[in-house]
């Protein structure tokens, strides 16, 4: 099944940022677009890798029984 292709104001949507953000992606070329003549689309799966490539896990901490010495 293929991608569906969005616009760059709805990429931005998606990423909650604006159309600014994803022209600059694309102009550095940090993600997948298609040129079709003119405009550019941004492929849904191609948002969903860059989201995925930058989500940092969170550190899980041990905490310790007692509290630090003074």
């Amino acid at each position: 099944m293929a991608d569906r292709l969005l616009t760059v104001a709805e990429a931005g949507e998606m990423l909650g940022t604006g159309e600014r953000f994803v022209r600059r992606l694309i102009a550095e070329r940090r993600i997948r677009y298609v040129k079709l003549g003119r405009p550019v689309r941004v492929p849904e799966s191609a948002i969903a890798e860059y989201v995925e490539a930058r989500t940092v896990a969170p550190v899980r901490r041990v905490r310790t029984r007692f509290g630090r010495a003074a």
